[in-house]
């Protein structure tokens, strides 16, 4: 099929599945680190001696090798893949029908990344709690189609959508502020860098200072998305109570090195290869 008979949202959809496909499997290890880390907590007395990354990182590596850091790849392929294309192609259609003749204000930027990221987030939420179950290392499914069969009836469909709120409250601010931040910080370099060669590496760092910021602010919904994933008997108030009272609030920050590295880099470069790919299919990204 020619290239220029296909839907401009089919483009952006096949350019945002290439782009989580490259991110999801060189950044695969720092999510698992990440959800361990989070997921220790319920186990490690608050007197206990601080787990970091490090420690977390290097017994993975002794108990399970070294590919035992991309466990659940396979799980996170299945939710990034589609989830990125669903993201940028929502993403292309609200921005062509909404702010056609002109870039979105900031306000405009947040709506618009909430937007896209609360269809993908809804769509892929299934996958997503199988792959948060796959990298905590307390369930010993065999496949991903097992996990769903097993979790299905054992704990019935719902269990699937388990940390929604959680994941919705996480996702979509990132999402929101991660867009604002990123096009206010392209907005803001010198035409003489945006139209020179170095814009790919321009861009790509304006989506490092928008992912970091984002981060920061979001990490706390995502500590508590993972507790109520891994533990689909807990509701969010009770989530948020248990990792207040077992760790204060530091908790709420458990795992955000790894988080800030991993989805830093992957939303930087995810939105670096999106907008090179679009270009050189003749769309404005």
């Amino acid at each position: 099929m020619e290239l220029s008979l296909i839907h401009p949202a089919v483009k952006a959809f096949m350019c945002g599945s290439l782009s989580g496909t490259c991110t999801t499997l060189l950044f695969q290890p720092l999510d698992l680190v990440k959800t361990r880390l989070q997921t220790v907590q319920n186990t490690v007395q608050p007197s206990s001696a601080r787990v970091g990354m490090v420690t977390v990182f290097l017994n993975v590596v002794r108990t399970e090798k070294l590919l035992g850091l991309w466990k659940g790849v396979s799980a996170s392929c299945m939710r990034t893949i589609p989830g990125v294309g669903i993201y940028f192609s929502t993403y292309f259609t609200l921005k062509q029908h909404f702010f056609q003749e002109r870039s979105p204000r900031a306000l405009e930027a947040v709506l618009l990344g909430g937007g896209a990221r609360s269809v993908a987030g809804v769509i892929m939420l299934p996958v997503t709690v199988i792959k948060t179950r796959f990298e905590c290392g307390r369930y010993s499914y065999g496949s991903v189609a097992g996990a769903l069969r097993s979790v299905c009836r054992t704990e019935g469909p719902g269990a699937l959508y388990s940390g929604l709120c959680a994941t919705l409250i996480r996702d979509v601010p990132f999402s929101g502020i991660y867009v604002m931040f990123y096009s206010q910080a392209k907005a803001a370099l010198p035409t003489e860098i945006s139209l020179s060669a170095a814009a790919p590496l321009a861009n790509f760092s304006c989506g490092v200072l928008a992912g970091v910021l984002a981060c920061l602010i979001t990490q706390p919904a995502d500590v508590v998305k993972t507790q109520v994933q891994v533990n689909p008997q807990l509701r969010t108030q009770q989530a948020i109570l248990n990792i207040y009272l077992e760790h204060g609030a530091q908790g709420f920050f458990r795992g955000a090195v790894p988080r800030l590295l991993r989805r830093t880099m992957m939303a930087a470069m995810a939105w670096s290869v999106f907008e090179q790919m679009m270009a050189r299919l003749g769309l404005k990204s």
